[in-house]
């Protein structure tokens, strides 16, 4: 992919004990775009979302070979911050995911976890990180209320301003609207569509229109390996493998 990449593989290979999840991916992830990752059920595309903030460090019996790079530190390195690697890289789940609290608690958690005290600075947080999910004039008027009272879609935007407020470079989105209505869909894929300005957003996807609506580079995944890569509208338009070109045209998937 063309772009400064701001996360690159090299030779990644990964093991779930015999299970050979991800075979020798390497591919670069350009800096403020959108990134889709998209393939059949089980074919490692949230295997590799959760390699770039090394989320699979914590299933037993992994096993990671290869390099990955983050803003060209490589990032299994000896002495490597990782609860400073998932300040940088957020990530938002397939479910709508928000603590048990007030909407305002769930967004100022993670700044009050890296140290943040002062309410005034917490309140500015807040209020941009809400903003910047389109979800502020939703919720201003009621934002001690309990996160759980929000609808799917808004939750689901909460999650996102929770992301936000600890001053990521780098969203993971896996299948964030799997869960979600067609209205509160589109609400997703046009806040992705904002984010791109001041975020590198990758998104783990089963529903091809979406990757073409809200991607601009789009990798596909097969049994474990990255196919191609490349431009969304070249993968979808004149994909360079076969096997692309058939799970996208529905021969199979």
């Amino acid at each position: 992919m063309s772009g400064d990449g701001i996360i690159s593989t090299t030779d990644l290979n990964l093991w779930y004990r015999e299970k050979h999840a991800l075979q020798s991916v390497s591919m670069r992830i350009p800096k403020n775009k959108v990134t889709a990752l998209i393939g059949p059920s089980g074919c490692g595309k949230s295997t590799l979302l959760r390699c770039f903030n090394r989320l699979n460090d914590l299933i037993d019996h992994v096993k990671i070979t290869g390099k990955i790079t983050f803003d060209d530190h490589e990032i299994h390195a000896p002495g490597t911050d990782v609860v400073l690697l998932r300040k940088k890289i957020g990530m938002v789940f397939q479910k709508p995911n928000p603590f048990p609290k007030s909407i305002y608690e769930n967004v100022s958690y993670g700044p009050r976890v890296h140290g943040v005290r002062d309410r005034e600075t917490l309140d500015r947080i807040v209020e941009e990180s809400l903003r910047h999910a389109a979800l502020w004039d939703e919720v201003k008027d009621r934002i001690s209320d309990s996160a759980l009272g929000l609808s799917g879609g808004q939750q689901q935007r909460l999650c996102i301003a929770r992301t936000l407020a600890v001053g990521p470079e780098v969203i993971l989105m896996d299948e964030p609207c799997s869960a979600l209505d067609p209205i509160a869909t589109a609400k997703i894929e046009n806040l992705i569509e904002k984010l791109r300005e001041e975020y590198t957003v990758i998104i783990v996807t089963h529903n091809m229109q979406q990757a073409a609506r809200v991607s601009d580079y789009t990798g596909f995944m097969y049994l474990g390996k990255l196919i191609e890569c490349g431009k969304t509208v070249q993968i979808f338009e004149h994909p360079a493998e076969e096997l692309t070109e058939n799970y996208i045209t529905g021969r199979f998937g």
